[in-house]
């Protein structure tokens, strides 16, 4: 199964390949820290916890589960499926060097969230006549039949909430590792704003 990181958008930029144009996101991805294994006896499948970001007032709870690992308390836990978890220790640091250059991964974050949105801006419907007098202008339209089946169907495109989910962005290319700063350089846009959490794990072919 993939191994991982947790990380935090930090914006987006772009570099230039030979006068081409190439849009580009930066993540600050770990340090993360092995804080419990799970396994099949005790918890039914196999993975890891990890932990992410300082957290400086933890309550009783979190306090007595990281006072096993002798680790600081992380404000971020987030759980990652393995093959073996005997593979690692608890309290191990995994730093961005699991990821290399020209690597795809895969990354998981929240999008934005954009409010509640009519059907021209959430579904892309092309709406009524702008002219005026139209009486039709960026309405739904007819969303079912009258006698049969009289009702509206399950899935149909209407106004409502939009953004604010769970989006993974697969084969995502890694242009540049920074191991100093713990900065990735990934090609393309990723969900989310300045500072959203992301979890990147690697692609499964």
């Amino acid at each position: 199964m993939p191994l991982g990181l947790i990380g935090k958008k930090i914006g987006m930029g772009q570099m230039f390949d030979g006068g081409k144009v190439i849009p580009i996101t930066l993540i600050e991805a770990g340090s993360c820290y092995v804080i419990q294994k799970k396994d099949i006896d005790r918890d039914g499948y196999k993975a890891i916890q990890l932990g992410y970001g300082e957290l400086k007032k933890p309550n009783r709870p979190l306090r007595g589960h990281f006072e096993k690992t002798k680790v600081s308390p992380k404000c971020i836990l987030r759980e990652l499926r393995v093959e073996n978890p005997d593979e690692f220790e608890i309290g191990e640091e995994i730093k961005i060097d699991i990821f290399k250059q020209g690597e795809r991964i895969d990354i998981t974050g929240i999008s934005k969230g954009k409010g509640f949105s009519g059907g021209v801006k959430r579904w892309g419907f092309r709406g009524g006549r702008a002219s005026r007098g139209s009486m039709f202008h960026r309405a739904p339209g007819s969303i079912g039949s009258c006698a049969i089946p009289s009702r509206v169907h399950k899935g149909k495109k209407l106004p409502g909430r939009m953004g604010n989910k769970r989006i993974t962005t697969k084969k995502i290319e890694i242009l540049k590792v920074d191991m100093d700063r713990n900065i990735l350089i990934v090609k393309g846009p990723l969900p989310g704003h300045r500072g959203s959490l992301l979890l990147l794990k690697k692609t499964v072919n």
